[in-house]
């Protein structure tokens, strides 16, 4: 393995919690975790709830660099693709800095990509860049089997944001188990939605884990939108 300290790019959602959690498995020394707060939608990262972020990192026990939104500045991107090249700028650049700041530099970098392939080239060709591996252990993985191994694990999954067809306001604040990824395969049957939100059609937060100390407890009320909705977060804290 490389020398050098691992990095986990993490937003507190289940998919870069699952990759962190993998890595620590397999014993990487992963030193950091690094999360994004992107200003409205984002072709690149996980956008609801990053801000708590930092109560997972102490339950971690990891220490959190954030990225901030002013770091993007303003984008003169005309489609998509430049504006995923543009999204990943200031995150490239706080990982050079843990590269010159961390005893060894970066050995590598996790994430928790699974089908996008739109994310993972771009993460991928970034990591070349710096010279250090890629660790992404959902990467082309069987959604359902993956979602088992979730659960089989410990995690706990809360739903914190729906957009798509089938998923109403009662989805908002949801338990992820087995009982509702059954539910989400008939709603994929019927509508196309992804057993894991792949396409954006929700986003969750991973408020416990067997590499957490101390429960994210939390409380919220539901913002509906016609179509789609979110929670808001009134009050967040890790349990006793």
């Amino acid at each position: 393995m490389t020398d050098g300290q691992w990095v986990s790019l993490f937003s507190g959602g289940k998919d870069s919690s699952w990759a962190l959690y993998r890595a620590l498995e397999e014993g990487f020394d992963v030193d950091r975790l690094v999360t994004v707060h992107p200003e409205g939608d984002s072709y690149m990262y996980h956008v609801p709830a990053t801000r708590l972020a930092d109560l997972a990192s102490e339950s971690v026990g990891i220490p959190l660099v954030d990225v901030e939104p002013g770091a993007f500045g303003a984008s003169d991107a005309v489609d998509a693709s430049e504006q995923g090249d543009s999204e990943l700028e200031p995150l490239e650049a706080a990982l050079a800095d843990l590269d010159d700041d961390l005893p060894g530099g970066i050995a590598g970098v996790t994430a928790g990509a699974v089908e996008s392939e739109f994310q993972t080239s771009r993460i991928e060709a970034m990591c070349e860049r710096l010279n250090c591996e890629l660790f992404a252990p959902l990467w082309q993985r069987d959604p359902r089997a993956l979602a088992a191994d979730m659960l089989d694990a410990g995690f706990e999954i809360q739903i914190v944001q729906v957009a798509a067809y089938g998923l109403d306001e009662s989805w908002l604040g949801r338990t992820l188990d087995y009982e509702v990824f059954d539910e989400l395969e008939a709603l994929h049957d019927e509508y196309g939605v992804h057993v894991l939100g792949e396409g954006g059609e929700f986003e969750t937060m991973v408020t416990d884990g067997p590499h957490m100390e101390r429960r994210i407890e939390l409380e919220y009320d539901t913002v509906w939108e016609g179509d789609r909705g979110h929670v808001e977060i009134t009050d967040a804290r890790l349990a006793e």
